[in-house]
């Protein structure tokens, strides 16, 4: 992840009519908000399916170094949150029940200290790989709880990331690059990196922890060069080299995880070369067959390309224009899956929300949750991972937010976090998204959205509405034409986290003013 305040945004492009939204009145109210009298009814067509959804995510950079040595009561009460599947004596969710953990592997900046030359210490990292070798697992300790804690929870997938290769192993020692276009990574240390990555894998399962998914590399299109934190470039011709060898790692160790490649730090960079030449157009690169990059036929690679949704998700047109384009080239490998592996919100974003100052409440968490509906509804993701869990910091990057504190703190729910709860509580790994339309006509709008999702098992089906309007909104939803009973309604808005609403049948339910609502049957 990189932080910049200032960043080129995309010039607007083509509008898209889609199936999957409506419109709402735009116009501000000083009193409560009113009803509209027109009841627009949403219509789940669930014969029609589109992708099957993997998992909802978060990461433990880089607090969960700190705040997992926190009180257990504390810390337990932030796990609760992010990863419980229970629900309180009234039926309201505990926590927004992730379905993957994001655990940081860090490069060892943490035990260089100041000499690191990364400032900021909660954006330094540990090391399993200690300078002489040899391994230590007692290093990272407060990210092994919270991984347990995950598990413990009932988090079904664990996925492994560094930033950088540990600094024994980098070209300049250091876990941030030299200015310049080279990577931290020699090429004669590639067995070396690939090796370490196979060793952490077998040390945290040895811990009792299964890992999923190996992520080799983040954000390889930045230079990492400004010792923000963690991180180096590296060029497609890199990546495919290490992917192999890691790939054959794997395969000798008889190790089960599949290795996720390439968290492009923009999402065009998956389907246009742009501004970084020899470090973009990764789908071409890595998965269609005759590229000199090619690797979509390793026995350990995952089917599926990642992606990051910075600088983006502004102006609203500009960003379903850009997943359309990027939904076409992943659409063209067959079988091939897109996730959205990080986001958080950054920059000015054309004026919609800017990303400095920590803000708890609603109007961040609407714009997370349209984010959060471009990215399922046009780029069709498989998968959707927020940036960092648990934030110290001045910003909107936190989906719980902390006091800077290392041995002891106070923790602060944001509306982010239940935002993303609309979502990833009630979407569970293997329910398909599937049509829905509306009585008012389906152009996206950014104000009024709405997204299905079915249980292929259950027929259970889960529909999320966004209503970033100042008006509420009556709608009655149907399943082919007929009434839809039993229906719940969990409601975030500016008084409410996910609270939970039984609903009379065959009576349209108001969606309130500037509000995410989930609703199950």
């Amino acid at each position: 992840m990189i932080y910049k305040t200032i960043y080129s945004q995309y010039a607007a492009m083509l509008f898209a009519v889609l199936s999957g939204s409506c419109s709402s009145s735009d116009t501000p109210k000083e009193s409560a908000p009113t009803v509209d009298a027109t009841t627009v009814t949403l219509n789940i067509d669930d014969a029609t399916a589109y992708q099957t959804i993997e998992h909802f995510g978060a990461s433990d950079a880089w607090s969960c170094q700190f705040v997992g040595n926190w009180p257990d009561a504390k810390k337990n009460g932030i796990a609760d949150l992010l990863f419980s599947q229970q629900n309180d004596a009234e039926g309201n969710p505990q926590g927004i029940g992730l379905s993957i953990w994001r655990f940081n592997v860090g490069a060892g900046s943490a035990e260089q200290g100041a000499a690191s030359g990364i400032g900021d210490e909660w954006r330094r990292a540990e090391s399993f790989l200690q300078p002489n070798g040899t391994y230590d697992w007692n290093r990272q300790q407060g990210q092994v709880w919270f991984a347990n804690a995950a598990k413990q929870r009932g988090v079904s997938k664990l996925l492994i990331f560094p930033n950088s290769p540990p600094v024994s192993i980098t070209r300049n020692g250091k876990a941030y690059a030299n200015v310049g276009l080279e990577s931290n990574l020699a090429a004669d240390k590639f067995n070396a990196y690939t090796d370490y990555l196979t060793s952490v894998t077998e040390g945290l399962q040895t811990m009792g922890l299964t890992v999923d998914y190996i992520s080799p590399m983040n954000e390889p299109q930045w230079d990492w060069s400004d010792g923000g934190q963690e991180g180096t470039p590296f060029y497609n011709n890199e990546i495919s080299q290490i992917t192999t060898l890691l790939n054959q790692k794997l395969e000798n160790k008889g190790l089960a995880s599949k290795i996720n490649i390439a968290e492009a730090g923009q999402i065009n960079y998956l389907y246009e070369v742009g501004n970084k030449p020899g470090r973009s157009d990764q789908v071409k690169d890595f998965f269609v067959t005759g590229s000199p990059n090619y690797v979509g036929n390793l026995s350990h690679l995952e089917n599926a390309i990642s992606g990051h949704s910075y600088f983006t998700t502004s102006a609203f047109d500009a960003a379903v224009a850009q997943r359309q384009q990027l939904n076409t080239a992943v659409s063209q490998v067959n079988g091939l899956k897109y996730w959205m592996s990080e986001y958080c919100i950054l920059g000015d974003n054309s004026g919609e929300i800017n990303g400095n100052g920590r803000d708890l409440g609603i109007e961040p968490a609407l714009y997370l949750a349209r984010t959060i509906f471009t990215d399922l509804s046009v780029a069709q993701a498989t998968a959707w991972h927020w940036w960092i869990a648990i934030s110290p910091y001045d910003y909107k990057d936190g989906l719980i937010y902390i006091d800077k504190q290392k041995e002891n703190g106070n923790y602060y729910d944001s509306k982010m976090l239940w935002a993303l709860g609309n979502y990833s509580r009630f979407i569970r790994p293997g329910f398909k998204r599937v049509k829905v339309e509306s009585s008012q006509g389906n152009a996206i709008t950014k104000n009024f959205l709405f997204s299905s999702y079915k249980d292929p098992l259950t027929g259970k089906l889960v529909t999320v509405i966004v209503n970033s309007g100042n008006e509420a909104v009556n709608i009655n939803l149907q399943k082919q034409g007929a009434a839809l009973t039993g229906l719940k309604a969990y409601v975030t808005s500016s008084d409410k986290n996910l609270k939970v609403q039984n609903l009379n049948n065959n009576e349209a339910f108001a969606v309130p003013a500037r509000s995410i609502v989930t609703l199950t049957n």
